[in-house]
């Protein structure tokens, strides 16, 4: 799967087969054959690596490779795979079976528009070099149908249709489809043998009647598939050898009238040759096409039966007979939850995974900076700005719904109505984020509205920054320190700050003051990997948030110059061996810079 992600994804065309004959006393219709197009831009070594350093063959005797017009067979542990260079276009194929493999290199053969001149290399099998130099081509030769991907539709942006939003090899923005291949092999070693995982992608959620809520993918069916459409699931595991997975992905059919009202669709075709499924098929026939596949599972693990509210209900319905639906078939099986496992895989991010969480703060943090530079008067103006700053500057749009609350709002942790005036002598904490490539980013920020913080406000303030500071540096492996131990951290700094100031901290004081958490895990999801334990010690490529705060009631047990003032200060951070990697320094917070704002 690694092999054709990387593949697939390098050829710019999608390629399909279609108007097969075929030649009497073939009973089968080979459909294991796929088309790369030239590498353009590589030298000979760097295609030689493509072909089959990275092809991944097990066990497999290595073969050098001059590029010209050849077939090239190798094979290893039960399988057999060959390549055939045709004008242009790499033709491969793996298969467990010699004479499909002689079948279909005649299939390929047929479609040069040179005679093709073989060039055997090795003698790894006899009776596969035999039969291609003494069988003429099938009288019924196969026809061939290559569309370019840019005159094709999709679900979905790809690098064919939209080369100014990805990269070639990338399936979504900044992740590639090798990637993708990567997260389902990995997911499926930590599957028991013969037990499969089954997730499903969301429903589009509807405000009234036809009006629809700008869709939101399932963050663990996009983690494993890259697929950002409705109505699908997909089923993984490993294959029969163990040494690979096996990936089948059931899409929505297309289908011109719908996609005329409601945006194109990717198509079963598409799952296979852009998504790298190896076996696809219509989600309208998913009870038909996935009982086979749950037989023969031993074991089912699934968040689905303990969050329904998907998709799968859809093509579970009680309405349907008990034994045609998926929820029938899955209470005959040992169903196991899948959070965990992939909980576990998630948690960790990738290179990828942190340069777009980055590129999400930076951007982010640079339309804060900007935000505090100008005087506000409304919530919601403010709001408005920061969604327009996030989409302008190169963000997907706002990661969740911002906080802009002035004033006594701020003591309500998620005030998000932002409907109110701005005053002078107020602070406003702004709790916003924009999205990249899936990924958000996770920002606070508090200010005066007047650009000067008061004497108060600014020692306050000053407590809450160094309690951040302090937690922040310890966002590294070698501290060995677990979410919940750096809020016990942060309450004990800010203990000795507020008695500093006069509160009263004793007893549970600190409740009301801290009401929240210090940290949670970022990724997909603003609080990302939901389940994932805080009590776990924090490991290099984990990425949280870091976001203490004091909430002062108006109260006459409080000092009367602290009373109902709010302050917020969250950064998103990547934990690294030896030191915190800050993903949204940008967004300014020292007392003494964000008031050089205003000048």
């Amino acid at each position: 799967n690694e092999k054709r992600a990387i593949y697939r994804r390098l050829a710019p065309f999608y390629v399909s087969l279609q108007s097969w004959e075929v030649p009497n006393g073939w009973s089968n219709k080979p459909d294991n054959l796929w088309v790369l197009t030239e590498f353009a831009g590589q030298d000979e070594n760097s295609a030689k690596i493509a072909l089959y350093h990275k092809f991944g063959v097990p066990n497999a005797r290595p073969v050098l490779v001059n590029l010209d017009e050849e077939i090239v067979i190798d094979g290893g542990d039960r399988r057999y795979y060959a390549w055939i260079r045709l004008d242009d276009s790499i033709y491969a194929i793996q298969e467990t079976d010699l004479d499909v493999i002689i079948e279909t290199l005649w299939r390929a053969r047929s479609t040069s528009i040179r005679s093709l001149e073989l060039e055997l290399l090795g003698e790894l099998h006899p009776k596969v070099i035999e039969t291609l130099k003494e069988t003429s081509a099938p009288t019924s030769q196969a026809k061939f149908v290559s569309t370019a991907a840019s005159d094709l539709e999709f679900g979905q942006p790809i690098h064919e249709t939209h080369p100014h939003l990805l990269k070639a090899g990338e399936l979504t923005l900044g992740i590639t489809a090798l990637e993708y291949a990567q997260r389902r092999s990995k997911l499926a070693s930590k599957l028991p043998r013969n037990a499969i995982a089954i997730i499903s992608a969301s429903d589009v959620k509807f405000r009234s009647n036809a009006v629809f809520y700008e869709f939101q993918q399932d963050s663990t069916f996009l983690y494993f598939t890259g697929f950002n459409e409705p109505d699908a699931v997909a089923v993984i595991g490993q294959s029969a050898d163990g040494i690979d997975h096996v990936f089948h992905l059931f899409v929505r059919p297309k289908d011109s009238k719908a996609e005329r009202w409601d945006g194109a669709r990717s198509g079963p075709d598409a799952a296979r040759d852009v998504f790298n499924a190896d076996e696809t098929g219509d989600i309208n026939r998913l009870h038909e096409l996935i009982r086979p596949i749950i037989d023969g599972a031993t074991e089912v693990y699934t968040d689905l039966v303990a969050n329904p509210t998907n998709s799968i209900s859809r093509f579970s319905a009680i309405s349907q007979p008990k034994t045609e639906t998926l929820a029938g078939l899955l209470k005959s099986s040992t169903i196991k939850p899948l959070k965990p496992i992939s909980n576990e895989i998630r948690v960790f991010k990738s290179d990828a995974e942190i340069v777009n969480m980055r590129k999400a703060g930076q951007i982010s943090g640079r339309v804060f900076t900007e935000a505090m530079r100008r005087k506000w008067t409304t919530e919601k103006d403010l709001g408005v700005y920061l969604d327009y700053g996030f989409r302008q500057n190169g963000c997907d749009g706002s990661a969740y719904v911002p906080v802009v609350a002035g004033g006594k709002h701020g003591y309500i942790i998620h005030y998000v109505r932002n409907d109110d005036i701005l005053r002078d002598e107020q602070l406003v904490i702004v709790d916003a984020g924009g999205q990249f490539g899936g990924y958000i980013t996770d920002i606070t920020r508090t200010w005066p509205i007047r650009g000067k913080f008061s004497q108060p406000q600014k020692d306050l303030y000053m407590a809450v920054l160094s309690a951040q500071r302090t937690c922040i540096s310890l966002c590294r492996k070698s501290s060995n320190l677990s979410l919940d131990k750096l809020h016990e951290i942060a309450e004990s700094a800010m203990k000795d700050q507020l008695s500093q100031l006069g509160f009263d901290v004793s007893g549970n004081a600190l409740e009301t003051l801290f009401p929240h958490h210090l940290s949670h895990y970022i990724g997909l999801d603003v609080h990302d990997t939901a389940g994932y334990s805080r009590k776990t010690p924090l490991q290099a490529g984990q990425c949280v948030t870091v976001e203490p705060g004091i909430y002062v009631p108006d109260q006459p047990c409080y000092p009367a110059h602290f009373r109902g003032l709010n302050i917020r200060i969250e950064d998103s951070v990547c934990v690294q061996d030896e030191h915190a990697y800050v993903l949204t320094t940008e967004a300014v917070k020292e007392v003494e810079d964000i008031e050089a704002l205003r000048g």
